[in-house]
């Protein structure tokens, strides 16, 4: 969505927003009219009781339709709040945000890694992140990748460590692969953002830049809020794996003729379980697939699954 953004000075007075059972404290960041609906939507920090700062984009006449942009940990500077706005409102397509839960306000939820300021030329060594291996992902500068020999120039590319924990061995990967290993789009595409706008007057961003255009394109997604939004459904016992996947209209029969829903294509789509021939969870899914098992098979909205 195309946009036009204010941004208010840091000093902004907080005005109370409701959400939830109490009033919070909040921090406008900007502003933008969203053209396809042509709502007027605000950019908003939000302090929680644990010292973590909320990100959130609301329609701004009602307060409505919250959708989180980040969480940030409590002993980020005030200025990454305004670093992680600016990025956004800057990005036409809004990215995948999720909708705001109660669950946000969870004390026990944890705040996604620190978003880099930009302090110089070039942003390398980026942000650490660490997936749940506990592998360290990073934007480091390489070697230019199929240049001749004798040729000094040199990318920015994120990279994996090869040891969970280490990171003085590593392999350059793209920024899907860090999306996918992380399950989470934030913060590795803001990360790749400032890169791509810091990057070094002799430091070549153009496969980074081709690795964040696909992706931002692409129709397949991570497929992580499908399956929690399944696995909260499960819980609830209202509907079972089966019930969910033959909504789907994905049907098998036994060897008498009953039917029943096929649960390896629902665990499959989740990544919840490998597909066939592979060894590891797919943590994608393709959009539309998200959302036949969004709507058809557990009732809610597509948007409220999407990160």
């Amino acid at each position: 969505m195309s946009t036009t953004t204010t941004s208010p000075p840091h000093g902004a007075q907080t005005t109370p927003l409701r959400v939830g059972p109490s009033a919070r404290r909040t921090r406008s960041l900007g502003r933008y009219v969203a053209l396809d609906t042509e709502q007027a939507r605000e950019v908003v920090s939000l302090s929680r009781p644990d010292g973590s700062t909320l990100i959130v984009d609301y329609q701004l006449d009602t307060l409505s339709d919250g959708l989180l942009i980040a969480h940030l940990s409590p002993d980020e500077p005030p200025e990454n709040a305004h670093i992680v706005s600016d990025l956004y409102l800057a990005d036409d397509t809004k990215g995948r945000c999720r909708a705001v839960t109660p669950e946000d306000f969870d004390l026990t939820r944890h705040a996604t890694p620190p978003s880099a300021s930009p302090t110089g030329s070039h942003v390398a060594p980026a942000t650490p992140l660490r997936d749940s291996d506990g592998r360290i992902h990073r934007i480091a500068e390489l070697p230019l990748a199929g240049a001749p020999l004798g040729d000094d120039r040199r990318e920015l590319r994120w990279t994996r460590s090869r040891i969970p924990g280490r990171n003085d061995a590593c392999d350059a990967v793209t920024l899907r692969d860090v999306v996918g290993g992380l399950q989470a789009y934030e913060p590795a595409r803001a990360l790749t953002t400032q890169a791509l706008t810091h990057g070094g007057k002799n430091l070549s961003t153009h496969r980074l830049r081709e690795e964040y255009e696909r992706l931002a394109g692409s129709a397949i997604v991570l497929n992580r809020g499908l399956r929690e939004a399944v696995q909260a459904e499960l819980r609830r016992g209202q509907l079972s794996m089966s019930q969910i996947a033959l909504r789907c209209g994905r049907v098998k029969r036994d060897a008498r003729g009953n039917i029943s829903g096929e649960t390896s294509w629902l665990a499959r789509r989740i990544g919840q379980m490998p597909e066939g021939g592979d060894d590891h969870l797919c943590p994608w899914v393709h959009i539309d697939v998200l959302a036949l098992i969004a709507r058809d098979g557990l009732g809610i909205s597509p948007r409220e699954v999407e990160l």
